[in-house]
């Protein structure tokens, strides 16, 4: 299952990151795809705030994990683009992050294939016009009920 929508400007990339968190009910794994610049961060920005997050929100290009807690909810916001090989998640324990109540944002998910689980959503951003297009697919049950609640 997949739907489509159109982002006209960052505000509303951020609202985006929002509307799907709380479709989510702030739970699952979502794989953010698309090139350097396409709105990755924003979205996740958006995401992260839309549960109550105040302060900044910056992409986790050298750490591979930002992490956090917020009104008794976890995300963890991974960028994965640095990493060489998949097998360096096993260092950071990412198996750990991955519990039934966490919400697990992954940039470049490409990178981590055959260590990562399976995505709820993904999300994949390209440039149109001068805002974006976001297709976003349901690969999971819970990621089938979030498409459902966003229509």
């Amino acid at each position: 299952m997949q739907k489509s929508f159109e982002i006209v400007d960052e505000q509303a990339m951020e609202a985006m990151g929002a509307r799907v968190g709380e479709a989510l009910g702030w739970r699952g794994v979502v794989y953010l795809t698309g090139d350097l610049g396409a709105g990755k961060t924003t979205f996740s920005r958006g995401l992260i705030r839309g549960l109550g997050h105040q302060g900044a929100v910056k992409s986790p290009t050298f750490t591979l994990v930002e992490p956090y807690e917020l009104s008794g909810h976890r995300i963890f916001h991974f960028d994965l683009y640095r990493l060489v090989d998949p097998e360096e998640l096993e260092f950071l324990g990412i198996r750990d992050y991955f519990a039934p109540d966490s919400l697990c944002l992954i940039e470049w998910a490409e990178k981590g294939k055959g260590v990562l689980p399976s995505p709820d959503l993904t999300i994949t951003i390209a440039p149109q016009g001068a805002g974006r297009n976001l297709q976003v697919q349901g690969s999971s049950d819970h990621g089938a009920a979030v498409l459902h609640k966003l229509l």
